[in-house]
């Protein structure tokens, strides 16, 4: 018989040979994967740098699985160092702990898209970013993390305080040609020592212009004393301005300096100055004749060096000819003559103004809203604004205390200024970004008579700009051309 054994070992031997084989094509079928899997790897790292926004992933535990070049550059925090590291610890934004974007994409399953925050950086900056969220999923379409882009609004915050500065004067805002014009004056003006009279409605900003007046004179040093004339009944008046002698009325028990003589080598803000009696009217052309003052109860007249700047929201030409203003305390207060427009006649300066304001009350409130909507930009541009800036103010805290996000939206404005559709009923939209831009262009044109060159002017367009977009809104023009001919 012949021997098994040999043929045994034989095809033990095939056996492990085959074994061996299959291993060696397992194990390189295993090496092609994992290289496979590491060129894919580099290569989503490869399209992640070359994104210019921050992009980074997290697992469902918070931690971060992946870091492109611009969220290191932003945050100044290395990659090798955020991954694995939860996001709170490396972003510090101001919304990690109470409302996390992610956080609200992985709990809802619907994207953030453009919110705002701010984050703290490895210098201890504090950054100014917009970001938007997503669900990351695998291939099976199962959630297993997060993933966030965010932009550096640094320069753009920045352009913006640049632009906004380049049209703020004293605190005053605007870009209209005719706060344009008031700006040009205001430092003439300022450097002389003449009397200053302020007309203008309601709300407009008269005693910010009195005290820019003052802090570019030559009096800047000394005090700024605002008077309400319409405020105090005549007694009372004329001791708030004169003063008095002990013992001269009931309750005068020593001496009081009047607010000219606090003013003195300064300047007295009489705001409301078309509300005085005649017999103030008489008091006060003395003090601007003969610049000495005579406190109740005195027989001694006081010498007093005040400049004065005198306001009113009513025509004072009007009352004189009326015959209830002394026509020579008129002549006297009128040796400059500003007058101030309504926020109605320079609706360019509204985003500015409310610019400015969401900045005021960010700061006052602690806040970190961004601005408003589309649609509260309209609505804002379309109000007649009968209290003015000061309504306008009044209108951006009103929105502040509903607010809760960082946009205002129309629903977070007073109910008499949302739209029927904010309300719940089914009314018309409120006027688009291309309606506000024809209402402009349309009262622009109005305001000229038709005069295209003055309203372009107006406008800071060139007329032929002007012309293409008369033509490609559908502006229907006035039937006077502005030059006394008809159409």
């Amino acid at each position: 018989m012949h021997d098994p054994l040999p043929r045994i070992v034989a095809t033990c031997t095939i056996m492990r040979y085959a074994e061996q084989r299959h291993g060696a094509r397992t194990r390189v079928k295993e090496a092609n994967k994992l290289d496979e899997s590491k060129e894919l790897k580099q290569r989503e790292i490869a399209i992640l740098d070359s994104v210019n926004e921050g992009v980074f992933t997290v697992d469902r535990n918070w931690r971060i699985t992946a870091f492109n070049r611009a969220a290191e550059r932003i945050t100044g925090v290395p990659r090798d160092r955020a991954i694995g590291s939860l996001c709170c610890d490396v972003f510090h934004a101001d919304i990690c702990e109470s409302n996390c974007a992610l956080r609200r994409t992985m709990t809802a399953g619907r994207p953030v898209v453009n919110a705002t925050a701010h984050i703290i950086n490895q210098l201890g900056q504090r950054i100014p970013i917009r970001i938007s969220t997503a669900l990351l999923k695998d291939g099976e379409g199962a959630v297993v993390g997060g993933v966030e882009t965010f932009q550096d609004l640094t320069q753009v915050e920045q352009l913006q305080k640049e632009l906004e500065s380049r049209y703020t004067f004293e605190d005053i805002i605007g870009r209209s040609p005719a706060m344009m014009r008031l700006f040009e004056v205001l430092p003439q003006i300022s450097a002389s020592a003449s009397t200053v009279l302020i007309e203008g409605p309601s709300g407009t900003g008269k005693e910010l212009f009195a005290r820019a007046i003052h802090n570019l004179s030559p009096r800047k040093r000394k005090k700024f004393i605002a008077v309400n004339c319409a405020a105090l009944p005549d007694t009372l008046l004329e001791s708030e301005l004169f003063g008095h002698k002990g013992g001269a009325f009931t309750d005068a028990k020593r001496d009081k300096p009047g607010r000219f003589m606090l003013a003195d080598g300064g300047t007295i803000f009489l705001d409301e100055i078309g509300d005085i009696s005649p017999a103030m009217q008489v008091r006060l052309l003395r003090v601007l004749q003969e610049r000495v003052i005579e406190p109740l109860g005195s027989v001694q007249v006081i010498p007093v060096d005040v400049r004065i700047v005198a306001a009113t929201n009513k025509n004072l030409a009007a009352l004189v000819r009326a015959g209830t203003f002394r026509e020579d305390l008129y002549y006297r207060i009128r040796v400059i003559h500003l007058n101030l427009p309504s926020l109605s006649q320079r609706r360019e300066d509204i985003p500015l103004l409310i610019s400015h304001f969401i900045a005021k009350f960010n700061l006052l409130q602690g806040k970190d809203i961004v601005g408003v909507s589309d649609e509260v930009l309209a609505r804002l541009m379309e109000h007649e604004y009968p209290g003015n800036v000061r309504e306008l103010e009044n209108i951006i805290e009103h929105a502040f205390v509903l607010c809760r996000g960082s946009i205002i939206e129309l629903n977070h404005l007073p109910p008499e200024l949302r739209p029927a559709r904010a309300l719940g009923r089914d009314e018309s939209r409120p006027m688009s970004l291309s309606a506000m831009e024809k209402f402009l262009i349309f009262e622009t044109l109005q305001r000229h008579k038709g005069n295209r060159k003055a309203a372009a002017k107006d406008l800071g367009l060139n007329v032929s700009t002007l012309y293409r977009k008369i033509k490609r809104l559908g502006i229907e023009l006035p039937k006077v051309d502005g030059r006394g001919r008809r159409r």
